[in-house]
């Protein structure tokens, strides 16, 4: 579209929010924009509408179609209202649970999305304060509900905010009903087609008991009581980073045993605005930065961070010099499924039909590690929307063990179908205590697992770029590299291609192609090399980025091997990066 075409066509947009059924701070927002010299905002702020995908809505906070607003979310409550009454008209009650984060606006598009509900008829279990996400998925399921929300935009900055949907097993919407949603959603062609004025009858506030079932379920997990019970004085500092573990991980790890749970209580003020933090993202090392110094001043043996939604967890933990390190997404899922599948072995709990789960961009050592215990794994696309449908299509013919992905998300227990920082939470410590019971540390665990399955260093990094133009950009990123694969990384030839939007792979040991077998196409391509380097690459689906994963591979001869291993592999990834130019 060309620029003054375009212009033309976002003042018009915004001239119809002028003259439309908006309030007025909205108006008054807009019209700023409209009488500001500089129009990037205004082009911003509505050159598309916000799209409600499959993952629901994330955007920036503000006026506009483009933006996360009353009407924005409205809209999407109201599409999904619609597409409730349609899909379940033979149920007398139509059930949902709303909760949210700590984030700015989010009680307002929590408690204003139970009015429309309501207004629609159906019923509302509204949770009184903030909860993790893992809660909503939870009381989707306790309460027998159709569907439920969670208005949270997870990691991203302080600007931002989102809009999670749920169907009724607990997980994120999959399809046909995703698309089935966004249909009802794109219908909604005025705000006046929203029922905004609710019906206090139908909305039921719901909290504390949900909590401690909560509780109660994740205590059901542990396999190792006796171990916690000789070292409950574990010390460990938590954090929920302003966000909404406050609420139930301290209880959690309470009520499973621990009795030195170290907070830090800068962090446990409740705040959308993350005053402690440039980024509330555990991935984020200075994330954890005030957590390690309040591990180090009262010598606690770990770290555990949780994000603003309580739905991802960040660890840091000692090394054989007594130093902090920050544990990654791909080492903390081999921490916890080696410990979840030999423990399982110890108590004699395998029986054959146990199986692990892990997404396309997370290590390969899962694999090796899955394949020498006898035990089945399947690798599945990033989000946990798609882990939970794995879990549903396999209920009651085998055991889920655990699953996750390099971002940080975990889930031990399938009585939630998203990722859950608060049992992840309780497992970390589970297995500190363990180890230690075992006359180790969780570095030494780690590297008993390097020791034994070889050595993988992952990297993942990612570009940003805002706006219309870096949607672009992205776009055209993808493209090139469809249209020029790479043929060798840090100088390993290529020996497998993955592209995932065409389900096809070619494999150029054998000269062939071959169809992969995924419930659907997405945006991703994969490379692997003879030494066993994995490369993939893809657009994030929530934030204005590109990610590239990178793995590289290693075997460890001895503990004292490891310094010299892992130095190799980063080397080589370094090279990999300079090659594409990241």
């Amino acid at each position: 579209m060309e620029e003054e075409t375009l212009l033309a066509f976002v003042t018009d947009k915004a001239q119809s929010w002028i003259n439309g059924n908006y309030d007025a701070a909205t108006k008054e927002e807009v019209q700023r924009m409209l009488d500001s010299e500089d129009k990037s905002k205004l082009i911003d702020a509505f050159y598309k509408d916000l799209e409600f995908g499959t993952g629901g809505l994330r955007g920036i906070m503000g006026a506009g179609s483009n933006r996360m607003n009353i009407y924005t979310v409205g809209s999407a409550t109201q599409g999904l209202s619609n597409y409730l009454l349609k899909e379940f008209a033979e149920i007398d009650e139509i059930k949902v649970v709303i909760g949210h984060d700590c984030r700015n606006n989010s009680r307002r598009f929590a408690e204003i999305s139970a009015d429309i509900f309501s207004a629609n008829g159906i019923k509302v279990y509204l949770y009184e304060s903030l909860r993790p996400t893992p809660e909503v998925s939870y009381a989707i399921r306790k309460l027998g509900c159709q569907s439920g929300i969670m208005i949270t935009a997870s990691h991203n900055p302080k600007e931002y905010n989102g809009y999670k949907a749920y169907w009724n097993d607990g997980a994120q919407v999959l399809g046909p009903h995703d698309k089935n949603i966004i249909a009802e959603v794109n219908r909604i062609a005025s705000v006046d087609d929203i029922r905004f004025k609710g019906n206090k009858k139908l909305i039921e506030i719901i909290g504390k008991d949900m909590d401690k079932a909560f509780m109660e379920e994740v205590r059901k997990f542990v396999l190792s009581p006796d171990a916690i019970k000789r070292q409950h004085d574990l010390k460990m500092v938590y954090t929920p980073i302003h966000g909404t573990g406050i609420t139930l991980v301290p209880d959690t790890l309470k009520a499973i045993g621990f009795t030195q749970i170290i907070n830090v209580p800068e962090q446990d003020v409740i705040s959308g605005d993350f005053p402690t933090v440039v980024s509330p993202n555990p991935e984020e090392p200075a994330a954890l930065d005030l957590a390690i110094k309040r591990a180090m001043e009262t010598g606690a043996e770990l770290v555990m961070a949780t994000d603003p939604d309580g739905d991802r967890i960040g660890t840091a933990i000692r090394d054989n010099e007594g130093n902090f390190m920050l544990v990654n997404g791909n080492q903390t899922m081999l921490i916890y499924l080696y410990y979840l599948m030999n423990r399982r072995k110890e108590l004699g709990l395998l029986t054959g039909r146990e199986y692990v789960v892990k997404t396309i961009v997370t290590t390969e050592l899962v694999k090796d590690i899955a394949k020498k215990k006898g035990i089945e794994l399947f690798d599945c696309y990033t989000g946990f929307k798609w882990i939970a449908e794995i879990i549903r299509k396999n209920e009651g013919t085998k055991k889920y063990i655990g699953g996750g992905e390099e971002s940080y998300g975990f889930l031990a227990g399938d009585f939630v179908r998203d990722k859950d920082s608060v049992s992840a939470c309780a497992l970390f410590a589970e297995i500190a205590a363990w180890a230690k019971d075992n006359g180790k540390t969780m570095y030494q665990l780690l590297e008993d697992i390097y020791l034994e399955y070889g050595y993988s260093k992952e990297v993942g990094i990612s570009l940003v770029r805002k706006g219309k133009e870096g949607a672009d950009e992205i776009e055209a990123m993808m493209k090139n590299f469809r249209a020029n694969p790479k043929h060798s990384l840090g100088g390993s030839p290529v020996t497998l291609v993955k592209d995932f939007a065409k389900l096809e792979a070619t494999d150029y040991v054998r000269n062939e192609q071959f169809a992969l077998e995924m419930p659907t196409t997405s945006n991703v391509i994969q490379y692997f090399t003879e030494e066993g380097t994995k490369l993939s690459i893809r657009p994030s689906g929530t934030e204005p980025k590109i990610k590239f994963y990178i793995e590289a591979r290693g075997v460890v001869k001895s503990r004292e091997d490891l310094p010299r291993v892992e130095e190799a592999t980063l080397l080589k990834i370094n090279a990999i990066r300079e090659e594409l130019g990241i």
